[in-house]
């Protein structure tokens, strides 16, 4: 079931697909679960799967430009900036063609899609030959998974195939910019930061809070949680807990460590870049690990920290609340 993502491996996971069957593959972002963007049935069964609610759109992943005229109309600033970015992080929510399911789209009138970098994702939906939606393969809610193991670890033999294409290069969910009365504005802070999209075509919008109704994924105000309760703290400000068993997650190599051997350093000299690929998984170990706690440094919000505070804020959210059990 964990396969190795070789050329035949991904013609078997396109004959799982074309059947309606569901199969997780590596993305240059996060490793997502793939259902056939026009098959209404495999995609139900993808979100019951997930538990994922269905006022929570999807992304529609393409391998080419055909498929995005398939999917989508495109306005001038979007080509713009499919031109730059594609394939690659960036998710454009534009108006939807009839074609295009309203269960994918949570019935929004518009649709949110991406070409992927990463060549096994793009050769993949060219060997399905159709669009593919493709949500982060982890349980709604709970933190996205940068590798093939995350994913074995959640899902199991409840999947029909997990391709393995290692580590993901950027280790954070894409872009979305969605364009409102022609101006751009951020749905989600992503792997391509705000700052390289104003270069591109001038200053982009970003609200203040999320909208009542989500437009794209990952706008409800919690998400990309642990199961382990989890705090932001201020930069060098050390919470050292007695009576708890307490975790910590560092931007950078900190002047003290904490007196426990759960401490992660996403980039020991404070690298944005690096801090933000090395994030999903520095939790996942997190919250492998019998704590009470996880306390998570705040980075600067600035480039891509912007969204390494956005997953942060809304795993600290945690609506669930879940409560690990301890040995």
């Amino acid at each position: 079931m964990l396969t190795k993502a070789s050329p035949i491996a991904i013609d078997m996971a396109a004959q799982i697909i074309k059947g309606g069957g569901l199969v997780a593959f590596p993305t240059e972002t996060v490793y997502g679960i793939a259902a056939d963007a026009f098959n209404a049935k495999a995609v139900q069964k993808l979100f019951k799967l997930k538990k994922r609610p269905l006022v929570d759109p999807l992304i529609v992943h393409v391998a080419d430009f055909e498929q995005v005229e398939k999917v989508c109309k495109i306005s001038k600033k979007a080509e713009k900036l499919m031109a730059k970015f594609w394939p690659g992080p960036l998710t454009l929510v534009l108006p939807k063609r009839r074609t295009v399911l309203d269960i994918v789209t949570a019935k929004n009138p518009k649709v949110a899609v991406r070409m992927p970098k990463n060549d096994i994702a793009r050769n993949l939906i060219r060997a399905v030959g159709s669009p593919l939606v493709a949500p982060s393969a982890n349980p709604f809610g709970y933190i996205s998974p940068t590798n093939a193991q995350h994913v074995m670890d959640m899902f199991g033999n409840k999947l029909e195939m997990i391709l393995d294409g290692g580590q993901c290069e950027y280790g954070l969910e894409s872009t979305i910019i969605e364009f409102v009365d022609f101006k751009p504005v951020l749905l989600r802070a992503g792997a391509i930061s705000v700052e390289e999209i104003t270069e591109e075509i001038g200053r982009v919008i970003v609200p203040d809070k999320p909208p009542r109704k989500p437009k794209a994924p990952g706008q409800l105000p919690w998400h990309y949680a642990p199961k382990t309760k989890l705090k932001i703290m201020e930069p060098g400000v050390i919470k050292l807990e007695k009576n708890k068993r307490a975790g910590y997650m560092f931007f950078k190599m900190p002047k003290e460590f904490p007196y426990t051997e759960h401490v992660e350093v996403l980039s020991k000299l404070g690298i944005l870049e690096e801090a933000a690929t090395n994030l999903f998984s520095a939790l996942h170990r997190l919250d492998a690990a019998p704590l009470d706690i996880i306390y998570a440094e705040a980075v600067p919000e600035e480039g891509l920290g912007r969204a390494i505070m956005d997953r942060l804020r809304k795993a600290q959210k945690n609506k669930n609340k879940v409560v690990k059990k301890r040995k």
